[in-house]
Protein backbone atom coordinates (compact mmCIF):
# COMPACT_ATOMS: atom_id res chain seq x y z
CA UNK A 1 0.00 0.00 0.00
CA UNK A 2 1.42 3.59 -0.66
CA UNK A 3 1.73 5.94 1.49
CA UNK A 4 1.24 9.88 1.15
CA UNK A 5 2.54 13.09 1.16
CA UNK A 6 1.43 16.43 1.12
CA UNK A 7 3.36 18.98 -0.35
CA UNK A 8 2.39 23.20 -0.06
CA UNK A 9 2.61 25.56 -2.86
CA UNK A 10 3.09 29.25 -1.20
CA UNK A 11 2.69 31.75 -3.35
CA UNK A 12 4.21 34.66 -2.25
CA UNK A 13 1.85 37.97 -2.04
CA UNK A 14 3.83 40.16 -3.06
CA UNK A 15 5.14 38.44 -6.01
CA UNK A 16 2.95 35.32 -7.63
CA UNK A 17 5.84 34.10 -9.51
CA UNK A 18 7.61 33.42 -6.14
CA UNK A 19 6.80 30.61 -4.15
CA UNK A 20 8.03 29.11 -0.33
CA UNK A 21 10.99 27.23 -0.17
CA UNK A 22 12.16 25.01 2.80
CA UNK A 23 16.05 24.28 3.89
CA UNK A 24 15.52 21.09 4.26
CA UNK A 25 16.86 18.92 7.47
CA UNK A 26 20.21 17.22 6.86
CA UNK A 27 20.69 13.60 7.62
CA UNK A 28 21.54 12.62 11.52
CA UNK A 29 25.62 13.13 12.25
CA UNK A 30 27.24 10.46 12.73
CA UNK A 31 29.86 11.57 15.95
CA UNK A 32 32.66 10.74 14.38
CA UNK A 33 34.72 13.91 12.77
CA UNK A 34 36.60 11.07 9.65
CA UNK A 35 32.77 11.01 8.27
CA UNK A 36 31.44 14.45 9.41
CA UNK A 37 33.63 16.72 7.77
CA UNK A 38 32.58 15.52 4.74
CA UNK A 39 29.42 17.90 3.99
CA UNK A 40 26.43 18.14 0.94
CA UNK A 41 25.52 21.57 0.09
CA UNK A 42 22.29 22.89 1.60
CA UNK A 43 19.19 21.55 0.01
CA UNK A 44 15.94 23.58 -0.87
CA UNK A 45 12.76 22.05 -1.14
CA UNK A 46 8.73 22.14 -1.54
CA UNK A 47 7.55 22.56 2.73
CA UNK A 48 5.84 18.91 2.81
CA UNK A 49 4.65 16.34 5.49
CA UNK A 50 2.85 12.63 5.38
CA UNK A 51 -0.63 12.38 4.77
CA UNK A 52 -2.25 10.33 7.32
CA UNK A 53 -5.77 9.26 6.70
CA UNK A 54 -8.32 10.78 8.52
CA UNK A 55 -10.20 8.73 12.18
CA UNK A 56 -13.06 10.14 12.92
CA UNK A 57 -14.38 13.35 11.75
CA UNK A 58 -12.09 16.20 11.84
CA UNK A 59 -12.53 19.15 13.92
CA UNK A 60 -12.39 21.51 11.44
CA UNK A 61 -12.11 20.28 7.40
CA UNK A 62 -10.04 22.30 5.27
CA UNK A 63 -11.67 23.15 1.68
CA UNK A 64 -9.45 22.36 -1.48
CA UNK A 65 -10.65 23.39 -4.60
CA UNK A 66 -10.75 21.33 -7.36
CA UNK A 67 -9.53 18.24 -5.64
CA UNK A 68 -12.99 16.68 -6.20
CA UNK A 69 -11.75 16.30 -10.15
CA UNK A 70 -9.15 14.24 -8.77
CA UNK A 71 -11.16 11.87 -6.89
CA UNK A 72 -10.09 8.99 -9.22
CA UNK A 73 -6.59 8.98 -8.09
CA UNK A 74 -7.48 10.18 -4.56
CA UNK A 75 -10.17 10.59 -2.24
CA UNK A 76 -8.46 13.87 -0.85
CA UNK A 77 -11.47 13.92 1.63
CA UNK A 78 -10.42 10.76 3.06
CA UNK A 79 -7.45 12.56 4.39
CA UNK A 80 -6.31 14.68 7.42
CA UNK A 81 -5.41 17.46 5.17
CA UNK A 82 -6.10 20.13 8.32
CA UNK A 83 -3.21 18.48 10.40
CA UNK A 84 -0.67 17.94 7.61
CA UNK A 85 -0.98 21.94 7.07
CA UNK A 86 -0.91 23.03 10.59
CA UNK A 87 2.27 20.56 10.78
CA UNK A 88 3.91 22.62 7.88
CA UNK A 89 2.59 25.95 9.23
CA UNK A 90 5.13 25.16 12.69
CA UNK A 91 7.99 24.75 10.38
CA UNK A 92 7.55 27.91 8.38
CA UNK A 93 6.40 30.63 10.45
CA UNK A 94 6.45 32.60 13.48
CA UNK A 95 3.05 32.54 15.63
CA UNK A 96 -0.25 31.66 14.84
CA UNK A 97 -0.89 32.82 11.22
CA UNK A 98 -3.93 31.65 9.57
CA UNK A 99 -4.13 30.04 5.75
CA UNK A 100 -5.30 31.75 2.80
CA UNK A 101 -7.22 29.47 0.31
CA UNK A 102 -6.38 26.51 -1.31
CA UNK A 103 -6.42 24.73 -4.83
CA UNK A 104 -5.56 21.43 -5.85
CA UNK A 105 -2.50 21.69 -8.04
CA UNK A 106 -1.37 18.26 -8.88
CA UNK A 107 -0.93 14.76 -8.00
CA UNK A 108 2.20 12.58 -8.61
CA UNK A 109 2.51 9.01 -8.53
CA UNK A 110 6.08 7.96 -7.54
CA UNK A 111 7.60 5.41 -9.61
CA UNK A 112 8.06 1.66 -8.25
CA UNK A 113 11.79 1.77 -6.95
CA UNK A 114 11.19 -0.47 -3.81
CA UNK A 115 11.93 -2.28 -1.57
CA UNK A 116 8.84 -0.37 0.02
CA UNK A 117 5.78 1.11 -1.44
CA UNK A 118 5.49 3.84 -3.50
CA UNK A 119 5.08 7.74 -2.04
CA UNK A 120 2.17 9.38 -3.81
CA UNK A 121 2.39 13.10 -3.50
CA UNK A 122 -0.61 15.70 -3.32
CA UNK A 123 0.81 19.46 -4.34
CA UNK A 124 -1.70 22.39 -2.82
CA UNK A 125 -1.31 25.31 -3.98
CA UNK A 126 -1.94 28.42 -1.23
CA UNK A 127 -3.43 31.48 -2.78
CA UNK A 128 -3.56 34.89 -1.06
CA UNK A 129 -1.62 34.20 1.97
CA UNK A 130 -1.05 36.56 4.50
CA UNK A 131 1.36 37.11 7.29
CA UNK A 132 4.83 36.03 5.57
CA UNK A 133 6.83 38.26 7.40
CA UNK A 134 6.80 36.09 10.21
CA UNK A 135 8.91 33.39 8.18
CA UNK A 136 11.50 30.82 9.96
CA UNK A 137 14.88 31.75 8.85
CA UNK A 138 15.45 28.48 7.14
CA UNK A 139 12.66 29.53 4.62
CA UNK A 140 13.05 31.81 1.71
CA UNK A 141 11.30 33.01 -1.70
CA UNK A 142 12.47 31.94 -5.28
CA UNK A 143 10.91 31.96 -8.78
CA UNK A 144 10.80 28.98 -11.11
CA UNK A 145 13.50 29.85 -13.21
CA UNK A 146 15.92 30.86 -10.40
CA UNK A 147 15.62 27.12 -9.35
CA UNK A 148 15.93 26.22 -12.76
CA UNK A 149 18.93 28.16 -13.16
CA UNK A 150 20.18 26.21 -9.70
CA UNK A 151 19.75 23.03 -11.40
CA UNK A 152 20.92 23.35 -14.87
CA UNK A 153 24.37 25.49 -13.84
CA UNK A 154 25.66 24.30 -10.86
CA UNK A 155 29.33 23.51 -8.90
CA UNK A 156 29.95 21.32 -6.75
CA UNK A 157 29.43 23.11 -3.58
CA UNK A 158 26.33 25.24 -4.68
CA UNK A 159 23.10 24.84 -2.81
CA UNK A 160 20.61 22.56 -4.44
CA UNK A 161 17.11 21.93 -5.18
CA UNK A 162 14.81 19.02 -4.34
CA UNK A 163 12.72 16.86 -6.37
CA UNK A 164 9.54 18.39 -5.31
CA UNK A 165 10.15 21.52 -7.27
CA UNK A 166 10.81 19.45 -10.42
CA UNK A 167 8.13 17.47 -10.49
CA UNK A 168 5.66 20.00 -8.97
CA UNK A 169 6.36 23.29 -10.58
CA UNK A 170 9.08 22.60 -13.55
CA UNK A 171 8.40 18.80 -15.13
CA UNK A 172 6.32 19.75 -18.15
CA UNK A 173 8.84 18.19 -20.72
CA UNK A 174 7.05 15.18 -20.62
CA UNK A 175 4.08 16.57 -22.47
CA UNK A 176 6.12 17.89 -25.46
CA UNK A 177 9.21 15.53 -25.77
CA UNK A 178 9.27 13.46 -28.86
CA UNK A 179 10.30 10.18 -26.84
CA UNK A 180 7.92 8.45 -24.73
CA UNK A 181 7.92 6.53 -21.81
CA UNK A 182 4.97 3.43 -22.27
CA UNK A 183 1.57 4.64 -20.11
CA UNK A 184 1.54 2.07 -17.59
CA UNK A 185 5.07 2.47 -16.54
CA UNK A 186 5.85 5.22 -14.18
CA UNK A 187 9.01 6.76 -14.33
CA UNK A 188 11.14 10.14 -12.03
CA UNK A 189 13.32 13.66 -13.74
CA UNK A 190 15.25 14.43 -11.44
CA UNK A 191 17.89 16.67 -11.93
CA UNK A 192 15.92 17.46 -15.08
CA UNK A 193 16.97 16.13 -17.72
CA UNK A 194 17.92 12.88 -16.14
CA UNK A 195 14.94 10.38 -16.16
CA UNK A 196 14.74 6.99 -14.46
CA UNK A 197 11.98 4.32 -15.56
CA UNK A 198 12.09 1.67 -13.40
CA UNK A 199 11.70 -1.92 -14.98
CA UNK A 200 11.49 -5.20 -13.37
CA UNK A 201 14.45 -7.19 -13.38
CA UNK A 202 16.00 -10.58 -12.83
CA UNK A 203 17.91 -8.34 -9.70
CA UNK A 204 17.54 -9.75 -6.07
CA UNK A 205 15.59 -8.77 -3.35
CA UNK A 206 14.67 -6.79 -2.17
CA UNK A 207 14.49 -5.04 -5.16
CA UNK A 208 12.56 -6.04 -8.00
CA UNK A 209 13.50 -3.30 -10.47
CA UNK A 210 16.77 -1.95 -12.54
CA UNK A 211 16.54 1.86 -13.25
CA UNK A 212 16.84 2.13 -17.06
CA UNK A 213 18.35 5.99 -17.29
CA UNK A 214 17.45 8.07 -19.89
CA UNK A 215 19.40 11.46 -21.55
CA UNK A 216 17.69 12.71 -24.29
CA UNK A 217 17.73 16.41 -24.37
CA UNK A 218 14.80 18.07 -26.24
CA UNK A 219 16.88 20.54 -28.81
CA UNK A 220 19.91 18.78 -29.63
CA UNK A 221 23.02 20.97 -30.19
CA UNK A 222 26.67 21.04 -30.53
CA UNK A 223 28.68 21.33 -27.17
CA UNK A 224 30.60 24.51 -27.05
CA UNK A 225 34.02 24.17 -25.92
CA UNK A 226 37.18 22.57 -27.07
CA UNK A 227 36.88 19.06 -25.75
CA UNK A 228 37.83 15.85 -27.23
CA UNK A 229 34.84 13.10 -27.03
CA UNK A 230 35.29 9.63 -26.92
CA UNK A 231 31.54 8.91 -28.32
CA UNK A 232 28.23 11.89 -29.22
CA UNK A 233 24.60 10.86 -29.49
CA UNK A 234 21.52 12.68 -29.57
CA UNK A 235 20.38 10.42 -26.50
CA UNK A 236 22.00 8.00 -23.92
CA UNK A 237 20.85 5.08 -21.92
CA UNK A 238 22.10 3.23 -19.03
CA UNK A 239 21.91 -0.12 -18.37
CA UNK A 240 18.74 -1.58 -19.81
CA UNK A 241 18.33 -4.69 -17.82
CA UNK A 242 15.16 -5.26 -18.19
CA UNK A 243 13.26 -8.71 -18.10
CA UNK A 244 12.21 -10.57 -20.81
CA UNK A 245 8.14 -9.70 -19.93
CA UNK A 246 8.94 -6.21 -20.57
CA UNK A 247 11.39 -6.01 -24.14
CA UNK A 248 7.86 -4.55 -25.93
CA UNK A 249 8.34 -1.90 -23.59
CA UNK A 250 12.16 -1.32 -23.86
CA UNK A 251 11.46 -1.36 -27.70
CA UNK A 252 9.25 0.76 -28.10
CA UNK A 253 11.56 3.11 -25.41
CA UNK A 254 14.23 2.55 -28.23
CA UNK A 255 12.20 3.11 -30.95
CA UNK A 256 11.01 6.58 -30.00
CA UNK A 257 14.30 7.75 -29.54
CA UNK A 258 16.92 9.68 -31.95
CA UNK A 259 18.52 7.16 -33.69
CA UNK A 260 22.19 8.29 -33.04
CA UNK A 261 21.82 6.51 -29.44
CA UNK A 262 24.82 5.78 -27.47
CA UNK A 263 24.17 3.07 -24.49
CA UNK A 264 26.78 2.93 -21.53
CA UNK A 265 26.68 -0.28 -19.69
CA UNK A 266 28.46 0.13 -15.92
CA UNK A 267 29.13 -4.04 -15.73
CA UNK A 268 27.84 -6.91 -17.04
CA UNK A 269 25.05 -8.54 -14.47
CA UNK A 270 22.24 -9.98 -16.10
CA UNK A 271 20.06 -7.39 -14.59
CA UNK A 272 22.18 -4.61 -16.22
CA UNK A 273 21.95 -6.34 -19.75
CA UNK A 274 19.45 -8.28 -19.84
CA UNK A 275 17.77 -5.95 -22.87
CA UNK A 276 21.10 -5.49 -24.82
CA UNK A 277 19.78 -7.67 -27.49
CA UNK A 278 16.65 -5.55 -28.14
CA UNK A 279 18.40 -2.37 -28.34
CA UNK A 280 20.84 -3.64 -30.97
CA UNK A 281 17.87 -5.17 -33.06
CA UNK A 282 16.08 -1.95 -32.94
CA UNK A 283 18.94 0.56 -33.00
CA UNK A 284 22.10 -1.49 -35.23
CA UNK A 285 23.22 1.83 -35.37
CA UNK A 286 23.54 2.67 -31.63
CA UNK A 287 26.52 2.96 -30.00
CA UNK A 288 27.90 0.97 -27.02
CA UNK A 289 30.38 2.00 -24.38
CA UNK A 290 31.71 -0.65 -21.53
CA UNK A 291 34.81 -1.46 -19.46
CA UNK A 292 37.03 -3.90 -21.48
CA UNK A 293 36.32 -6.52 -18.30
CA UNK A 294 33.27 -5.73 -19.01
CA UNK A 295 32.61 -6.80 -22.54
CA UNK A 296 34.51 -9.79 -22.58
CA UNK A 297 31.74 -11.19 -20.26
CA UNK A 298 28.48 -10.03 -22.27
CA UNK A 299 28.01 -12.45 -24.65
CA UNK A 300 27.20 -12.38 -28.68
CA UNK A 301 23.92 -13.17 -27.89
CA UNK A 302 23.67 -9.99 -25.74
CA UNK A 303 25.38 -7.84 -28.62
CA UNK A 304 27.33 -8.91 -31.33
CA UNK A 305 27.85 -5.45 -32.84
CA UNK A 306 31.01 -3.38 -32.25
CA UNK A 307 31.99 -1.45 -29.23
CA UNK A 308 34.30 1.49 -27.79
CA UNK A 309 36.18 0.80 -25.07
CA UNK A 310 36.16 3.09 -22.23
CA UNK A 311 38.46 3.16 -18.95
CA UNK A 312 37.68 6.12 -17.05
CA UNK A 313 38.23 10.14 -17.30
CA UNK A 314 36.38 9.81 -20.96
CA UNK A 315 33.99 12.44 -21.95
CA UNK A 316 30.67 11.86 -23.65
CA UNK A 317 28.21 14.77 -25.95
CA UNK A 318 24.57 13.70 -25.88
CA UNK A 319 22.66 16.88 -27.66
CA UNK A 320 25.39 19.02 -26.78
CA UNK A 321 25.27 17.87 -23.18
CA UNK A 322 28.58 16.61 -21.67
CA UNK A 323 28.97 13.36 -19.35
CA UNK A 324 32.27 11.84 -18.09
CA UNK A 325 32.60 8.52 -17.45
CA UNK A 326 34.36 7.32 -14.22
CA UNK A 327 36.46 4.25 -13.23
CA UNK A 328 34.66 2.98 -10.46
CA UNK A 329 36.58 -0.68 -9.78
CA UNK A 330 34.83 -2.83 -6.43
CA UNK A 331 32.28 -4.59 -7.16
CA UNK A 332 33.29 -5.82 -9.80
CA UNK A 333 36.87 -5.01 -11.88
CA UNK A 334 35.34 -3.32 -14.71
CA UNK A 335 32.53 -1.32 -13.02
CA UNK A 336 31.40 2.11 -14.52
CA UNK A 337 30.23 5.42 -13.00
CA UNK A 338 28.97 8.60 -14.72
CA UNK A 339 28.74 11.94 -14.04
CA UNK A 340 26.28 14.23 -15.72
CA UNK A 341 28.21 17.24 -15.95
CA UNK A 342 25.54 19.91 -15.98
CA UNK A 343 23.47 18.74 -13.63
CA UNK A 344 26.62 16.98 -10.97
CA UNK A 345 24.57 13.92 -10.98
CA UNK A 346 26.62 10.57 -10.63
CA UNK A 347 25.09 7.58 -11.87
CA UNK A 348 26.61 4.99 -9.37
CA UNK A 349 25.96 1.66 -10.97
CA UNK A 350 25.88 -1.32 -8.35
CA UNK A 351 28.36 0.55 -6.28
CA UNK A 352 25.23 2.07 -3.82
CA UNK A 353 21.56 0.77 -4.19
CA UNK A 354 18.73 2.52 -2.50
CA UNK A 355 18.57 0.31 0.54
CA UNK A 356 21.45 -1.70 2.44
CA UNK A 357 24.66 -2.48 0.14
CA UNK A 358 25.52 -4.89 -2.57
CA UNK A 359 27.19 -7.80 -3.12
CA UNK A 360 30.91 -7.46 -4.23
CA UNK A 361 31.33 -10.16 -7.08
CA UNK A 362 34.50 -12.02 -6.03
CA UNK A 363 34.29 -13.89 -9.05
CA UNK A 364 34.51 -10.74 -11.68
CA UNK A 365 37.50 -9.23 -9.68
CA UNK A 366 35.01 -7.69 -6.82
CA UNK A 367 37.63 -5.93 -4.89
CA UNK A 368 37.12 -4.14 -1.03
CA UNK A 369 40.48 -2.02 -1.18
CA UNK A 370 39.14 -0.65 -4.82
CA UNK A 371 35.76 -0.12 -3.35
CA UNK A 372 37.21 1.93 -0.39
CA UNK A 373 38.80 3.95 -2.81
CA UNK A 374 36.11 4.22 -5.70
CA UNK A 375 33.77 5.06 -2.70
CA UNK A 376 36.69 8.11 -2.10
CA UNK A 377 36.47 8.86 -5.05
CA UNK A 378 33.24 9.69 -5.53
CA UNK A 379 33.26 11.97 -2.64
CA UNK A 380 36.15 14.09 -4.15
CA UNK A 381 33.65 14.77 -7.45
CA UNK A 382 31.36 16.30 -4.30
CA UNK A 383 27.64 14.94 -6.50
CA UNK A 384 24.49 16.62 -6.15
CA UNK A 385 22.55 13.44 -6.26
CA UNK A 386 23.90 9.52 -6.89
CA UNK A 387 21.50 7.69 -8.61
CA UNK A 388 21.76 4.15 -8.26
CA UNK A 389 20.23 1.74 -10.49
CA UNK A 390 18.16 0.27 -7.81
CA UNK A 391 15.91 1.73 -5.81
CA UNK A 392 15.76 6.07 -5.41
CA UNK A 393 17.86 8.87 -6.06
CA UNK A 394 19.92 9.55 -2.90
CA UNK A 395 20.02 13.08 -2.17
CA UNK A 396 22.40 13.47 0.65
CA UNK A 397 25.24 11.72 -1.65
CA UNK A 398 28.20 12.15 1.00
CA UNK A 399 26.55 11.00 3.73
CA UNK A 400 25.10 8.15 2.24
CA UNK A 401 28.89 7.15 1.02
CA UNK A 402 30.49 8.26 4.26
CA UNK A 403 27.74 5.66 5.78
CA UNK A 404 28.97 2.57 3.59
CA UNK A 405 32.35 3.56 4.82
CA UNK A 406 31.20 3.60 8.37
CA UNK A 407 29.42 0.51 7.77
CA UNK A 408 32.05 -1.87 5.79
CA UNK A 409 34.59 -0.59 8.82
CA UNK A 410 32.30 -1.84 11.29
CA UNK A 411 32.42 -5.13 9.27
CA UNK A 412 35.88 -5.32 9.65
CA UNK A 413 36.01 -4.57 13.28
CA UNK A 414 33.88 -7.38 14.13
CA UNK A 415 35.70 -9.48 12.02
CA UNK A 416 39.17 -9.09 13.68
CA UNK A 417 37.10 -9.25 16.86
CA UNK A 418 35.37 -13.02 15.48
CA UNK A 419 39.46 -13.79 14.68
CA UNK A 420 40.83 -13.13 17.73
CA UNK A 421 37.87 -15.11 19.13
CA UNK A 422 39.00 -17.90 18.12
CA UNK A 423 36.97 -18.20 14.29
CA UNK A 424 39.37 -20.82 12.21
CA UNK A 425 36.52 -20.42 9.34
CA UNK A 426 34.62 -18.39 7.01
CA UNK A 427 31.78 -20.04 8.88
CA UNK A 428 33.20 -18.76 11.84
CA UNK A 429 33.56 -15.25 11.43
CA UNK A 430 30.12 -14.75 9.09
CA UNK A 431 27.97 -16.39 12.47
CA UNK A 432 30.13 -14.36 14.66
CA UNK A 433 29.47 -11.35 12.61
CA UNK A 434 25.98 -11.69 11.25
CA UNK A 435 24.92 -13.61 14.47
CA UNK A 436 21.72 -11.52 15.00
CA UNK A 437 20.67 -11.49 10.94
CA UNK A 438 18.41 -13.80 9.06
CA UNK A 439 20.55 -16.85 8.52
CA UNK A 440 18.95 -17.40 4.98
CA UNK A 441 21.72 -14.08 4.08
CA UNK A 442 24.71 -15.81 5.48
CA UNK A 443 26.07 -17.28 2.42
CA UNK A 444 26.18 -13.72 0.04
CA UNK A 445 27.02 -12.05 3.42
CA UNK A 446 30.45 -14.57 3.20
CA UNK A 447 31.12 -12.84 -0.09
CA UNK A 448 31.57 -10.00 1.49
CA UNK A 449 33.30 -10.98 4.28
CA UNK A 450 35.67 -13.27 2.74
CA UNK A 451 36.92 -9.68 0.52
CA UNK A 452 37.12 -7.60 4.09
CA UNK A 453 39.70 -10.56 4.93
CA UNK A 454 41.47 -9.83 2.22
CA UNK A 455 41.46 -6.16 2.47
CA UNK A 456 42.65 -6.76 5.74
CA UNK A 457 45.31 -8.94 5.12
CA UNK A 458 46.78 -6.13 2.62
CA UNK A 459 46.88 -3.72 5.49
CA UNK A 460 48.37 -5.69 7.74
CA UNK A 461 45.94 -5.87 10.30
CA UNK A 462 44.81 -9.75 10.55
CA UNK A 463 45.39 -11.13 14.31
CA UNK A 464 48.48 -12.94 14.22
CA UNK A 465 47.20 -16.32 15.20
CA UNK A 466 45.05 -16.63 11.89
CA UNK A 467 48.27 -17.98 10.28
CA UNK A 468 46.34 -19.90 7.47
CA UNK A 469 43.72 -18.45 4.65
CA UNK A 470 40.25 -18.61 6.04
CA UNK A 471 38.66 -21.22 4.44
CA UNK A 472 35.23 -22.82 3.76
CA UNK A 473 35.24 -26.35 4.94
CA UNK A 474 32.41 -25.97 7.69
CA UNK A 475 30.25 -24.67 5.31
CA UNK A 476 28.46 -27.98 5.53
CA UNK A 477 26.94 -26.43 8.86
CA UNK A 478 24.81 -24.64 6.33
CA UNK A 479 23.04 -27.63 4.96
CA UNK A 480 19.27 -28.67 5.07
CA UNK A 481 18.64 -25.90 8.34
CA UNK A 482 15.09 -25.04 8.50
CA UNK A 483 13.89 -21.35 8.86
CA UNK A 484 10.99 -19.89 10.53
CA UNK A 485 9.52 -18.97 7.36
CA UNK A 486 10.69 -21.85 4.39
CA UNK A 487 13.11 -24.71 4.39
CA UNK A 488 16.55 -24.58 2.35
CA UNK A 489 18.40 -27.44 1.07
CA UNK A 490 21.96 -26.20 -0.01
CA UNK A 491 23.68 -29.36 -0.70
CA UNK A 492 23.89 -29.19 -4.19
CA UNK A 493 26.12 -25.71 -3.95
CA UNK A 494 28.22 -26.75 -1.55
CA UNK A 495 30.79 -28.12 -4.01
CA UNK A 496 31.44 -24.83 -5.04
CA UNK A 497 31.89 -22.99 -1.59
CA UNK A 498 35.08 -24.16 -0.86
CA UNK A 499 38.67 -21.75 -0.83
CA UNK A 500 39.02 -21.65 -4.21
CA UNK A 501 35.20 -20.15 -4.97
CA UNK A 502 37.11 -16.89 -4.83
CA UNK A 503 39.83 -17.89 -6.94
CA UNK A 504 40.15 -17.96 -10.98
CA UNK A 505 39.18 -22.26 -11.41
CA UNK A 506 35.68 -21.21 -10.25
CA UNK A 507 33.56 -21.26 -13.55
CA UNK A 508 32.75 -17.77 -13.94
CA UNK A 509 29.86 -15.62 -12.70
CA UNK A 510 28.62 -19.04 -10.78
CA UNK A 511 28.81 -17.38 -7.39
CA UNK A 512 26.69 -14.54 -8.29
CA UNK A 513 24.14 -16.34 -10.14
CA UNK A 514 23.58 -18.31 -6.89
CA UNK A 515 23.17 -15.33 -5.30
CA UNK A 516 20.78 -14.68 -7.96
CA UNK A 517 18.58 -17.53 -7.93
CA UNK A 518 18.44 -17.68 -4.56
CA UNK A 519 17.13 -14.15 -4.48
CA UNK A 520 19.78 -13.02 -1.83
CA UNK A 521 22.23 -10.42 -4.00
CA UNK A 522 21.35 -7.03 -2.15
CA UNK A 523 19.72 -7.73 1.10
CA UNK A 524 22.57 -7.04 3.53
CA UNK A 525 24.93 -4.51 4.82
Amino acid sequence: MATYNLAVILRNPLNDAEFLLVKQTRPPKFGEEEYDSFVDSDLWDLPRTQLNLLEGEPESRIDVSGAESWSEKIELRNFDVNSALNRIREEVLFGAVQWGHWRFWKYVEEAEFGPGPPVQTVYIEGISVPGYQNLQESCKWMSAQSCLNWLLEVTPSSDRIGPLVVAGLLDNSSQSREWKVPQHLNYQEYPPGVTLVPMKSRTAKPFHTTNLIVFAPDNPSDYRGDICFVASGDALIVDPGCHSDLHEELKNIVASLPKKLVVFVTHHHRDHIDGLSIVQRYNPDAVLLAHENTMRRIGKDDWSLGYISIAGSEDICIGGQRLNAVFAPGHTDGHMALLHVSTHSLIVGDHCVGQGSAVLDSTSGGNMAEYFKSTYKFMELSPHALVPMHGRVNLWPKHMLCGYLKNRRSRETSIVKAIENGAQTLFDIVAYVYSEVDRRFWIPAASNVRLHVDHLAQQDKLPKKLSTPVSLHSLTTWVNYNSNEESFSLWPITSYLTLGIFHSEVPEDVWYAILISMDLGNTYQ
